[in-house]
């Protein structure tokens, strides 16, 4: 087939194009680089199957292809906070134009949402049922209604329009090419590890995450891409609950570091629990994480410890 992927120079984006590429698909990978990187997709440059394209899809654009993968959005903090009204637009305008694509040239699309649309949940684990407790007016705004406003857009289209939509819900993802600046919790914690900071805790550090290796994600993605009658959406996640506070302290470990642990104020609307129901996932795709935390965890840290090291040569 012929595949696009919006976002596709992205830690996640990068991943799913080479497992695209690897099947044997061309692959059109969109990126404007505000927080993807050609370094992500350098190894792939020489394929003939894969092209790589500078766009950003708050602009349309026109292209024949079969599958749309739709990740164009920055997804950290930092990133979607630094510009929220570009941030919103992505999720929103870039939505649009890619469902107008998708309709006319009656491509599948795949919509990649976020645990965040549950915002700071009332409900413990989180199922798909769940509308969400999202505060629409606070500095994660942007992000969050973003996400539910794409949501909504797909469902419209396919409601009005027929459009061929699947919806995932991506829980918190880790794995090698995480930018290294990203400010999320686990390239924060390896990165403080291996240059021996103090690893930054925020509250007291009992707020929960769950942590999914970037190739289950991506295998999560395809398998919904290609499941037929289930428009969704799926939670995409490990259910493997952690504190964060433990969570540091296994990265202590795991690195061999002498860091301390300190603590700082928590974020406004951090949440305070966040753990997927995987039971849809597992009964409508068959799908459910293979990578255990410690293996995934590992893997990561070579590859930042690598990238810290080129850095200093």
């Amino acid at each position: 087939m012929r595949v696009l992927v919006t976002g596709g120079a992205g830690f996640i984006g990068s991943h799913l194009c080479q497992r695209l590429v690897r099947e044997g698909h061309d692959v059109l990978c969109l990126d404007n680089f505000f927080t993807g990187t050609k370094c992500n997709v350098a190894h792939l440059l020489g394929e003939p199957r894969f092209e790589l394209i500078r766009h950003d899809i708050t602009q349309p654009i026109l292209l024949e292809v079969d599958r749309i993968y739709n990740l164009a959005c920055p997804a950290s903090p930092i990133h979607y906070q630094y510009n929220p009204v570009k941030t919103i637009k992505t999720s929103v305008l870039g939505v649009i134009h890619m469902l107008g694509l998708a309709k006319r040239v009656r491509a599948r699309i795949l919509q990649a949402s976020t645990s965040e649309v549950y915002g700071d949940p009332q409900v413990h684990p989180q199922t798909e049922e769940y509308w969400g407790n999202v505060n629409p007016i606070g500095f994660r705004s942007c992000y969050d209604e973003g996400k539910r406003v794409a949501e909504t857009l797909m469902m419209d289209y396919h409601r009005q329009n027929g459009v061929d939509v699947r919806i995932i819900r991506i829980f918190n993802t880790y794995g090698p090419r995480m930018a290294i600046n990203d400010g999320r919790v686990v390239s924060n914690f390896i990165v403080q590890a291996l240059k021996g900071e103090d690893l930054t805790v925020y509250g007291r550090g009992e707020q929960t995450r769950s942590f999914c290796f970037v190739d289950d994600l991506v295998e999560g993605m395809v398998r919904m891409m290609e499941c037929e009658g289930f428009i969704g959406p799926v939670n995409l996640g490990n259910p493997a609950e952690t504190t964060i506070l433990e969570f540091a302290e296994r990265i202590i470990r795991l690195t061999g570091s002498r860091s301390k642990i300190v603590f700082k104020p928590l974020p406004a609307d951090d949440p305070q629990q966040r753990q997927p129901d995987i039971s849809l996932a597992g009964s409508r795709l068959g799908w459910s994480p293979a990578v255990d935390v410690e293996t995934g965890l590992k893997q990561t840290i070579d590859y930042f410890a690598a990238l810290l090291k080129g850095a200093k040569s």
